[in-house]
Formats: C-alpha cells, structure tokens, sequence
C-alpha cells in the first residue's frame, strides 16, 4: 500500500466480550499480532481494552492475575486499557457481575475520534449491536469508515450490516492465539 493511501485506524475492544469469544474458551489472543491483522499496512492511532477490574474479594487471585495482565496489554505500543466499572449483584442467593460503562466509553470515542478528525477507519471488536447509533453518526455525518471484528457465535447481524466492513476472526484465530494452560483468568 502506498504511503499516501494508507488510513490512521483506532481499534476500540469490548473486553468482556472479547475475553468470553477467548480466554474463557481457553483461546490466548496476542494482542500485537490482533492489530497488526486489523490494521495490515495502514497506521494504528490507539488500540483501546474497555475492561472492569475484578472483585478482589472475590477471587485474590484471578483479581492479581487480572492486574498483571493489564499491566501487560498497557506496555503494548499505542494500546490503552480504559477501566470501566464492576457491578456486583446478588442473584437467587448468587453473586453475579457486569462491567458498566464500556459500551457508552466505546461509543464517546468513536463519536469523539470521527469530530475531532483523530480516525479515518475505527474497528469495533465487539457483537453487541448497541453500538448501532453510534457507528451511524460516524459513518453518514463525518465520512468515516467503519468496520466490525467480530466472533461468530457473540456477534449480532444487525451491528455488522451497519459497518463498513467486517473482520470475521474465527478465521484468523490460527493467526493471533496459542493454546491457554488449564489455570488462565485473564480477562
């Protein structure tokens, strides 16, 4: 690709999402080898991990385990971890959690990125088709290109037909993963 033609790109990762397409089905993703399959020749701006911390009271461990592995995804080039928050609640006698506000994150910064001209493609790396309005006020007001990385079986029909392009990754995941052991938790 010629140097002129070649597109400043974000790429914006629903963590959760992400980490239950992956890790959770023991598939450990190299997160450098994942842009440099989005981005091909064109140029990474930022590469973005939407995530919440995990509940030390919880789990101690996989709550350091967690730590350790934003702390490695942060010394990655051009690759940021925003934390989002961690809602616990009791279910049937049952804790459960939710991460809050990766979704609105996501959306702020692809709309934010299109205004203020920061982007010419975004990736979403994600199924959830929450993102629909946002990708639409990218895309027809400020020309942007947008595309959509997605797992087969964690993404929604109607978030790809909005996109510009998708990334189906169960095609790549040869590509970007090795095997996990037994005792991974990262997210």
């Amino acid at each position: 690709m010629e140097k002129e033609n070649r597109e400043r790109v974000i790429i914006l990762i629903d963590g959760s999402n992400f980490y239950h397409s992956t890790a959770k089905k023991g598939i450990k993703v190299k997160f450098e080898k994942l842009i440099k399959e989005l981005i091909r020749d064109n140029i990474l701006i930022e590469a973005c991990y939407y995530v919440a911390p995990l509940d030390i009271e919880a789990n101690e461990e996989k709550y350091w385990a967690h730590q350790r592995f934003i702390t490695k995804l942060n010394q990655i080039p051009k690759f940021k971890v925003i934390l989002c928050s961690l809602k616990k609640l009791k279910i049937k006698g049952e804790y459960a959690y939710f991460v809050k506000g990766d979704d609105i994150k996501m959306s702020n910064k692809l709309i934010i990125g299109a205004i203020d001209d920061l982007y010419d493609t975004a990736i979403l790396v994600s199924g959830d088709e929450d993102f629909i309005d946002s990708i639409d006020i990218a895309r027809k007001r400020y020309k942007k290109k947008v595309g959509n990385a997605y797992f087969s079986k964690s993404s929604s029909l109607n978030l790809r037909k909005s996109c510009d392009f998708t990334i189906r990754l169960n095609k790549i995941i040869d590509k970007i993963s090795s095997a996990l052991p037994e005792d991974h938790t990262e997210h």
